[in-house]
């Protein structure tokens, strides 16, 4: 009976001693948490720092237009130009106002008549939501632009005053830059043009991309 229970005794602690250095190693690979390459149990995740929107910006544009004319044209095109404007943020809710400023190339020919919109700007009251560094609002206000007829080889240019609406979704991509993309609807108004004996101004659809920097 004891040769049996030393024997035992002896072969159990053979058993440890020859396990010892494996769980030792393993211990090791597997760290205070779990497996290799994971992180202890106790570390806490990576702390993401909340975007704030509040603050001065500017950047560039670029997109393309579609419009319609009481000259029965659709000057259509691509425009770009420079953004700027200030927001504040409180909690979620987001106000700003931006003004920008455009060139075009957005024209159309009805017979003798070739109708341009070479330029338009507006200044718009910006309205958002920010879920942290996504952006959704909506935004409206003043629009004006320049808007030529060229005819029988005579030009006649005007400045015409409207309004603008539309909406759109910006995303950080840094603490000081982000991208949006945007849709804005503009009405210049009509004025006469002496060389077709019409009023006549411009309604346009534009969809454009964008990128800012926070300053």
């Amino acid at each position: 009976m004891k040769k049996t229970t030393l024997a035992g005794w002896i072969a159990a602690t053979a058993a440890m001693v020859a396990t010892a250095p494996t769980s030792t190693v393993l211990g090791a690979d597997l760290g205070y948490g779990g497996y290799r390459g994971y992180p202890p149990a106790s570390a806490a995740p990576p702390y993401a720092v909340p975007m704030n929107w509040t603050g001065p910006y500017a950047g560039i544009n670029l997109g393309y237009r579609w419009g319609s004319s009481a000259l029965t044209t659709d000057p259509s095109g691509f425009a770009g130009g420079l953004q700027g404007g200030y927001n504040y943020q409180s909690g979620q809710f987001v106000i700003g106002l931006e003004t920008d400023i455009q060139l075009s190339n957005a024209d159309d020919t009805f017979a003798a008549y070739k109708f341009s919109n070479p330029w338009f700007g507006t200044l718009r009251g910006r309205v958002g939501w920010a879920m942290n560094n996504i952006l959704l609002y909506g935004t409206g206000g003043f629009a004006y632009g320049g808007l030529d007829l060229d005819a029988f080889g005579m030009s006649e240019s005007k400045t015409l005053t409207g309004w603008a609406l539309g909406g759109g979704i910006e995303v950080a991509l840094a603490p000081q830059w982000s991208a949006r993309a945007e849709y804005l609807y503009t009405d210049l108004g009509e004025k006469n043009y002496a060389l077709a004996g019409v009023d006549a101004g411009l309604e346009s659809s534009i969809i454009r991309f964008g990128l800012n920097y926070r300053f």
